[in-house]
């Protein structure tokens, strides 16, 4: 009865181990004939006898399928990619580990070409503002080819022009626990026949050199990235409404690059949403003694002084932006606006005194200051006015100093130009 009993097991063994080289054998065909779909549904009915299968089969199987699910994922089904590589790599590891190597090269050598399908597959995504796809993709490619830290660069890119945060968060907190620093290395020299600069392989480039077809070789290294993550996971953070988290990245990239000034603006401007001010204006006048010929850098010092009732402060910001840039309506604008202000701040004394002799000469008094003030704020627009004579913002601006001074002429100039 137990020789029976062996003699049973080993005949469905055989059986078992029949029915999946024919559905694999069946997989196999409608690959040759385009039907991946057909290959899929032949490799399911084997699937669920697979792993009792010997090594040899096993691999055959995992082969067979990688081919099938890359077929469909370069048919559009983006879910396929995943199968096709497990399997792939499964076909790797059974041949690795028995040392019988039938599919391994191929696979590998498919496994590379799928890298290929995923990084074109990414760029058209991207070139379609299928962003959340694209980085998926790329970051598949980033796995299958762990070298290629480039893939994870652009994946964690695109997760963030999709908006897809915390994404894109993932992805930089793995490139910089990679220390990934992603500056390259340009070979150039120039083509002694067209005097033209020419990009190449440093080893081509250094023998064209000394063929003499070529001069002036140079290395190029481009600024690494390093910063930019940083920056970007700070940015993410802010977003996120993680401020704490943004603050500490900022310190973290300052520490790797303290010369950058994006990275203080930036820094700056979280200061200034959470309300903190003088650390705005402290990081800001960091920022204009490294870029002291940069006029929004002194427009902006100006317009926290203003808020600030900080008004020489903020007249002098705006000058200073005025000497670098004299065209800068912004600045003429609030430089107008300062004297406006001060002559408005005025009003309420004004307002309070009596009808009392000194009362009347105090009050005639400031009501001379107040439109002193009005008219110097008017003249700066009238200036203004000379090289923009159109804009709107400097006339209704006008349009109110000269209502508030009760110069008629001058309101009535405006409101025509204003064309009301």
């Amino acid at each position: 009865m137990k020789t029976k009993f062996l003699i049973l097991a080993a005949m469905t063994f055989s059986i078992v181990g029949f029915s999946q080289k024919a559905e694999i054998k069946t997989a196999e065909k409608a690959l040759k004939a385009g039907d991946a779909a057909a290959a899929k549904t032949a490799l399911d009915g084997a699937a669920g006898l697979i792993d009792g299968a010997d090594d040899k089969l096993k691999a055959q199987y995992h082969f067979v399928r990688g081919n099938t699910y890359s077929t469909l994922a370069k048919a559009g089904d983006t879910s396929a990619f995943d199968e096709a590589i497990a399997s792939f790599k499964k076909v790797v590891s059974i041949e690795e580990a028995t040392g019988k190597v039938k599919y391994k090269a191929e696979a590998e050598q498919k496994l590379a070409i799928m890298v290929a399908d995923l990084v074109n597959g990414a760029v058209e995504d991207n070139n379609q503002k299928k962003f959340k796809e694209a980085a998926e993709k790329l970051y598949l490619g980033y796995s299958l080819s762990p070298k290629d830290t480039l893939y994870l660069y652009y994946a964690a890119s695109s997760a963030v022009n999709g908006h897809h945060y915390e994404e894109a968060l993932a992805y930089y907190e793995e490139l910089k626990n990679l220390g990934y620093n992603g500056s390259e290395v340009t070979y150039t020299a120039v083509n002694s026949a067209t005097g033209e600069v020419e990009t190449m392989e440093k080893v081509q480039r250094d023998l064209m050199v000394k063929s003499g077809t070529y001069t002036d070789p140079k290395d190029e290294t481009s600024p690494s990235k390093s910063s930019e993550i940083v920056k970007n996971m700070a940015l993410i953070y802010t977003q996120l409404g993680q401020d704490d988290k943004a603050l500490k990245a900022y310190a973290d990239a300052r520490a790797d690059d303290p010369s950058d000034i994006n990275l203080i603006l930036s820094e700056a401007n979280l200061h200034f949403k959470l309300g903190d001010k003088e650390k705005f204006k402290s990081l800001m006048a960091e920022a204009t003694e490294m870029a002291p010929d940069n006029p929004d850098l002194h427009y902006n010092i100006g317009v926290v002084s203003m808020e600030q009732g900080n008004i020489e402060e903020a007249r002098a910001s705006y000058m200073k932006a005025l000497e670098i840039n004299p065209g800068y309506i912004n600045a003429q604008l609030n430089l107008s606006t300062t004297y406006v202000n001060e002559g408005n701040g005025l009003i309420d004394e004004m307002n309070s005194l009596g009808n009392s002799r000194a009362d009347i000469a105090r009050y005639d008094e400031l009501k001379k200051q107040k439109d002193d003030l009005f008219l110097q704020g008017a003249n700066i627009l009238e200036e203004s006015l000379k090289t923009n004579p159109d804009n709107q913002g400097i006339l209704s601006q006008l349009k109110n100093i000269y209502g508030a001074m009760g110069d008629n002429e001058n309101f009535m100039r405006v409101k025509k130009l204003l064309g009301e």
